[in-house]
């Protein structure tokens, strides 16, 4: 099974939201079914088969997570990550200011969705297998 270290070596070779895709594979690739992934202070669950987990800590110092979530703005951040127009730092503070809790990924189902502070699901999309 997986472990911090390998996902952590995994995590360091993504330096915008244009290497996702090739994250999600290597995760799969060790074992990764779903994870959780916290934009307060970066701390992420990772889980896979027969009930294993692992918990990366906090990655940076807290960030406040606004009240509301503003979805147009966030989608249109998102895209610009997503084309390598920003790194992950700028990312979660984007996150962060636009009400952005946290996101799930099944690696399983290939989505990730993300969720405000209430927990609603504020966007689900699908992730790309390239």
């Amino acid at each position: 099974m997986f472990t911090v270290e390998q996902i952590c070596a995994a995590h360091r070779k993504v330096k915008s939201g244009a290497d996702f895709p090739a994250y999600i594979q290597e995760i799969k690739s060790l074992g990764v079914t779903h994870y959780e992934a916290y934009v307060s202070d970066g701390h992420t669950d990772y889980h896979g088969a027969g009930g294993h987990s692992a918990t990366v800590p906090a990655k940076y110092e807290s960030i406040a997570v606004a009240d509301a979530a503003n979805i147009i703005h966030f989608k249109a951040e998102l895209a610009a990550h997503q084309q390598g127009k920003s790194d992950f730092l700028t990312f979660i503070k984007m996150c962060a200011a636009n009400g952005v809790k946290k996101w799930e990924v099944s690696i399983e189902k290939m989505i990730c969705t993300y969720f405000d502070k209430a927990g609603k699901q504020i966007w689900t999309e699908q992730i790309p297998n390239h």
